[in-house]
């Protein structure tokens, strides 16, 4: 069949739906007429057509009509597409029988007096409210039809797909279902940002349209899943893609990386789920990797806290960059264990050691960092959760403060070359006790880089990371496996977001910057609600927000602020060669006294009661215990 003759069978069969639907139109306005007679006159037709009005209805009804197709028309109710309808579709049809009642009652006026055809004054309001009724159901009639038609498509074996992206890794995966026996779907159409490969076709599937009308060709197309195969688009341009794909009930599935498309190693096994991941809203964070590289290369580097989220994936960096010995100091031997596990089976000639110890007990640091001698260090091991540090803030201050007092200490005292601190957002202004603990960390780096004379001590602060354990992304998952609800704590919370690897990245790079003294901070683009985070979690995962699962408002938690900031008022911003990375300068602490604070701080985070807050909010003037 020529393209012609398909185009001419599509627009027939769109041109009948519209026409069909402007005939029940035809009959809900008369009927709606007849019923707010009918209920005028308490359900007496006798009364009614004794009245007179029922002839004189009968009269007006073709003028009425043809009025309110005309608003319809104008309001666009023949072009939109029911299958999605929601609140703004019924927003709009309300305008728009809003606006027809009116144009039906100024028409009466004007009727009754030159033609002396009238009818009752309560007419026009009982008639609103049938022609509302009876045209929002018609139109939403299709949402629950195409429910049922999409449960009943579930039961067949084949799925309709259409593949965004007519490039190659688009042909590669045509030819995966087309010949894969893991195979269950069938490919439909194509969508492709290129207006050039519009009606064209690969390997005799037709590119129909360009991207900007995704809902309109599922619907068109009866489309049952959407393969997204542009792995070279930014991840803005991903971003947008996806939320449009949103806008479908479509199962959503992303191919693999532009890396294997290059080696040819797509398969329909490894086209994935769309990650959160993939909704980060701006392009991966670029970093001189040759520069790393020589960083690292021939060091011996030690990472405390290399079990967890951050520090395991610091040590899979590391490890690429052929150190010396990579040794990672862990207090808790399972996750140490995880990471000695994967790299010793990654890097069969990586020299790993992988010591147990905390970084409170300074006797056990010295030991190690006497033995070792490390290069450079990168400071992780820290406890994060801000809701468990609220209600244990002696502990906070225990492991994050003089953790990070004990193991700088040490680092100064065996002439280590590079002190890397991870640090937060959260310790600015802080809130809560775990951010106002990293921000006397960050004070404590900028006193050892003044006094220092071997080490260059530097922190590095970002927002939240993606996927991290105790993040929002794997409770969210776990929320929504269970079948919800997704607990947020406020509607209008807001953070930056970053992913591990680069969150790792910079660490790396702030390493290769220091100089001594700086803080090294992302630009993470513009924050992301966490609302729309689980709504979006809750679409990719194939359900309904507030229908499937259901979202739950929880209030803020203690401590907890509604946004997170990057810097501080007194710091000032410089930029680096990385576009993306500037160095904060922290403002003056007198080291000397803040050591003898640190004195008394120590003395009192080992005392019962409920001081330390406050203890703490006199060294940290930004913070303000809530309580």
């Amino acid at each position: 069949m020529s393209n012609t003759s398909r185009y001419s069978k599509e627009k027939f069969y769109n041109d009948l739906k519209t026409l069909c639907l402007i005939i029940a139109d035809a009959f809900i306005i008369n009927f709606s007429s007849f019923c707010a007679l009918f209920v005028r006159y308490e359900f007496s037709y006798k009364d009614l057509y004794d009245s007179g009005f029922l002839i004189n209805a009968a009269k007006l009804a073709p003028l009425f009509t043809a009025i309110i197709i005309i608003v319809f028309i104008l309001f666009r109710l023949y072009k939109r597409i029911w299958k999605f309808a929601g609140v703004d579709e019924f927003i709009t049809i309300a305008a728009a029988c809003l606006a027809a009642t009116a144009a039906v009652a100024v028409s009466l006026f004007i009727l009754r007096h030159i033609f002396n055809i009238w009818l009752p004054r309560s007419y026009s309001i009982l008639f609103f409210f049938f022609l509302l009724s009876l045209t929002t159901a018609v139109r939403f009639s299709y949402r629950f039809l195409g429910k049922i038609k999409r449960t009943v498509k579930k039961m067949n074996i084949d799925q309709r797909i259409m593949i965004i992206g007519a490039g190659r890794s688009g042909a590669m995966v045509l030819r995966e279902f087309q010949g894969s026996s893991h195979s269950n779907g069938k490919v439909v159409c194509f969508l492709d940002r290129d207006p050039d490969k519009i009606h064209k076709y690969i390997h005799g599937i037709k590119v129909v349209d360009n991207c900007d009308h995704i809902p309109e060709n599922v619907e068109k197309y009866r489309i049952d899943q959407i393969i997204l195969a542009v792995p070279d688009a930014t991840n803005l341009e991903k971003r947008t893609l996806i939320t449009e794909c949103q806008k479908t009930k479509c199962d959503l599935k992303i191919v693999p990386a532009i890396y294997q498309l290059a080696n040819g190693d797509v398969s329909i096994e490894k086209i994935r789920k769309v990650e959160i991941d993939d909704l980060l809203g701006r392009d991966s964070i670029q970093v001189d990797l040759s520069e790393i590289s020589a960083y690292l290369s021939g060091k011996t580097v030690l990472v405390t806290g290399g079990g967890g989220s951050i520090g395991s994936e610091l040590c899979r960096q590391i490890a690429k960059n052929t150190p010396k010995k990579l040794v990672i100091f862990d207090i808790y031997e399972n996750s140490a264990y995880s990471i000695q596990q994967e790299l010793r089976a990654k890097y069969p000639e990586l020299d790993l050691d992988v010591i147990i110890g905390s970084v409170r007990d300074i006797h056990r640091v010295d030991t190690v960092f006497d033995k070792y001698r490390p290069d450079i260090v990168y400071h992780a091991a820290a406890h994060k959760h801000v809701p468990l540090m609220e209600d244990s803030p002696n502990e906070a201050i225990k492991n994050n403060v003089f953790g990070t007092y004990n193991t700088a200490r040490i680092s100064d005292k065996y002439g280590v070359s590079t002190f890397v601190l991870i640090s937060t957002d959260k310790a600015v202004n802080p809130t809560n006790i775990m951010g106002a603990s990293k921000r006397l960390c960050e004070m404590i780096i900028e006193c050892f880089a003044k006094i220092s004379h071997n080490t260059k001590f530097v922190a590095v602060r970002f927002g939240n990371v993606l996927g991290s354990n105790g993040s929002v992304i794997p409770l969210f998952r776990k929320q929504i496996q269970r079948g919800g609800p997704v607990t947020v704590t406020h509607r209008d919370i807001i953070r930056y977001f970053m992913t591990i690897p680069e969150a790792v990245s910079l660490v790396l790079q702030a390493g290769c910057y220091a100089k001594g003294g700086e803080i090294f901070v992302l630009d993470m683009g513009q924050p992301v609600k966490i609302d729309d985070l689980a709504r979006k979690m809750i679409k990719l995962s194939g359900f309904e927000p507030d229908v499937d699962i259901k979202i739950e408002y929880t209030g803020l938690r203690p401590g907890e602020k509604l946004y997170e900031e990057l810097l501080m008022l007194e710091e000032g911003l410089e930029k680096t060669k990385n576009d993306l990375i500037f160095i904060g300068k922290l403002s003056d602490v007198d080291a000397d006294e803040f050591f003898t604070q640190l004195a008394y701080l120590r003395d009192e985070c080992y005392k019962d009661g409920n001081g330390i807050k406050q203890y703490v909010s006199k060294i940290v003037t930004t913070y303000t215990p809530k309580d």
